[in-house]
C-alpha cells in the first residue's frame, strides 16, 4: 500500500504561530534537508488555502501539504477551484488533505453532520474527479452538483489525500483517496493496523504527523500526550512522539519510516523550532 518508497521528512507550521511568519520559516525550512512544509486548517486559526498559497509562493522547492481542509466547511466545488489555482502556479508541489473536522468545531458553526463518512467519501470523490478536469454530477447523500467543469484544471494533478483515524474512515480513505494522514500520537503498531484496515488497490502515499519535542517532560508536552491520548482512545505511555534528544528523536522518525509510512511530517514544539529541525536533520544524517 506505500507510495512510491521514498522517505520524505516533512514539518508542520504549528497552528499558534502566526501568519505572518510562514513566509520566512518557509525560507529558512527550504535551506534545510527536508522535503514537505505542512500547513493547518482548524477552527479559529489561520485559513488553509492562503496558507498554503503564502508557503508556494515564499519558496522554490518545498512541497507544500494542506491539512487539512474539514469537509463539512468547505464547498467541493470551491475547493477544487482552489487547489486547482495553486497546482497550475506551483505545479507538483502540492498535496490536499480533506478531513471528517473536529466534530465540536464543526457544531459550533452549524456544519455538524450524521453523515460524516458520506460526506467525507463524496467531498474528496467531487474534487478529485473536477481536478481531472472532467465534468462533475454527484447525486449523493449530501453532495450534490450537476454538470460543473473547472475551466483552469491543473496540468499536474495533485494528490487528495484523507485525514482520518478510525476504521471506516480509513477503509474509506483506501477507496477513494490517493493517500492517508494519520494523527500525532500514531506509532508503528498503530501504522500497521492502519495500513490493514486502508487496503487501497493501488499506489497510496501514507504521511504520519508526530510530535517533535526536546523535553519529553515539559509541562506543554505532557499536557498535549494527556489531550491527544484522551482523543485516540490510547493509555498516555502509548502515545507514540519524536521526544527527546535528537538523536533519539531521529530514531523514532526511522521507526515510522520502517514502518511503511512515505513521509514523516514532525510538529516541532520548541521555541526555536527551525533549530529543532536543523538538529534532528543532522542526526537523521548520521
Amino acid at each position: 500500500m506505500s507510495g512510491n518508497g521514498r522517505r520524505r521528512l516533512g514539518v508542520m507550521y504549528d497552528r499558534d504561530r502566526a501568519p505572518e511568519g510562514l513566509p520566512a520559516f518557509a525560507r529558512a525550512l527550504e535551506e534545510l534537508p527536508v522535503d514537505d512544509l505542512w500547513v493547518v486548517e482548524d477552527l479559529g486559526w489561520a485559513g488553509g488555502a492562503t496558507s498554503a498559497a503564502i508557503a508556494l509562493g515564499a519558496t522554490e522547492r518545498l512541497h507544500v501539504g494542506y491539512g487539512i481542509a474539514p469537509a463539512p466547511l468547505r464547498n467541493p466545488v470551491l475547493l477544487a477551484m482552489e487547489l486547482a489555482t495553486l497546482a497550475r502556479v506551483y505545479p507538483g508541489r502540492l498535496t490536499a488533505g480533506i478531513g471528517h473536522g473536529v466534530p465540536g468545531w464543526m457544531d459550533r458553526v452549524g456544519a455538524g453532520t450524521p453523515h460524516k463518512l458520506a460526506l467525507l467519501g463524496e467531498t474528496i470523490t467531487a474534487v478529485r474527479t473536477l481536478l481531472r478536469g472532467e465534468a462533475l454530477t454527484l447525486h449523493g447523500t449530501v453532495i450534490h452538483v450537476d454538470g460543473v467543469t473547472l475551466v483552469h484544471p491543473p496540468s499536474v494533478v495533485p494528490p487528495v489525500v484523507a485525514g482520518v483515524v478510525g476504521p471506516r474512515s480509513l477503509a474509506l480513505a483506501g477507496r477513494v483517496a490517493d493517500g492517508t494522514i494519520l494523527p500525532e500520537g500514531i506509532g508503528p503498531h498503530g501504522v500497521a493496523a492502519s495500513r490493514a484496515r486502508i487496503d487501497a488497490p493501488g499506489p497510496h502515499q501514507l504521511t504520519v504527523f508526530t510530535y517533535l519535542a526536546p523535553d519529553p517532560d515539559s509541562f506543554a508536552f505532557r499536557a498535549l500526550v494527556t489531550e491527544q491520548a484522551s482523543w485516540l482512545g490510547v493509555p498516555e505511555p502509548e502515545l507514540f512522539a519524536a521526544a527527546g534528544s535528537p538523536d533519539v528523536a531521529a530514531d523514532r522518525v526511522r521507526a515510522l519510516w520502517d514502518a511503511g509510512v512515505d513521509t514523516v511530517a514532525v510538529r516541532p514544539l520548541s521555541a526555536d523550532p527551525l533549530a529543532e529541525i536543523d538538529a534532528l536533520t543532522a542526526a537523521l544524517a548520521r
